[in-house]
């Protein structure tokens, strides 16, 4: 069984910097790093800072932290189809001060409290996104 786009959608790609309007427009994404060569996805906060981004998400920091990097992947898609995504990818390093720790932990929300709450800060070194929409009606013509 073949899966169709809804009619007349149409997935264009948006500048790096309309990407990282995006991105720092939301504040939940996903997680996506390798572990023993297989992708796992985790549920995620964030918010930008200073050019990085900083990411709280139930993994293991030892487990995440690889040299290939993460990728953190935020979208808003519609019932209808209509929408963005966007990914940013680069090096990350697990944040270990505490006080640094404890401001992000009160202005984040988690998704699980313990020792899978890792906060990293990710320092994008590419930032790609698509917008995905119906053409303006008499475009073409």
């Amino acid at each position: 069984m073949t899966a169709h786009a809804p009619a007349g959608l149409r997935m264009t790609e948006v500048s790096g910097a309309e990407a990282l309007w995006l991105l720092q427009g939301s504040t939940r994404g996903r997680l996506v790093h390798l572990r023993r060569e297989q992708a796992v996805i985790r549920p995620a906060t964030h918010v930008m800072e200073y050019g990085s981004l900083v990411v709280r998400a139930p993994v293991q920091a030892a487990a995440a932290l690889t040299r290939a990097g993460l990728t953190y992947q935020v979208d808003e898609i519609q019932p209808a189809g209509t929408g963005w995504t966007v990914s940013a990818h680069g090096p990350a390093e697990a944040i270990t001060d505490p006080d640094e720790a404890s401001h992000y932990r009160r202005a984040m929300s988690g998704w699980s409290h313990g020792p899978h709450d890792t906060l990293l800060r990710l320092h994008p070194q590419s930032v790609s996104g698509f917008r995905l929409a119906r053409p303006l009606r008499g475009a073409g013509r």
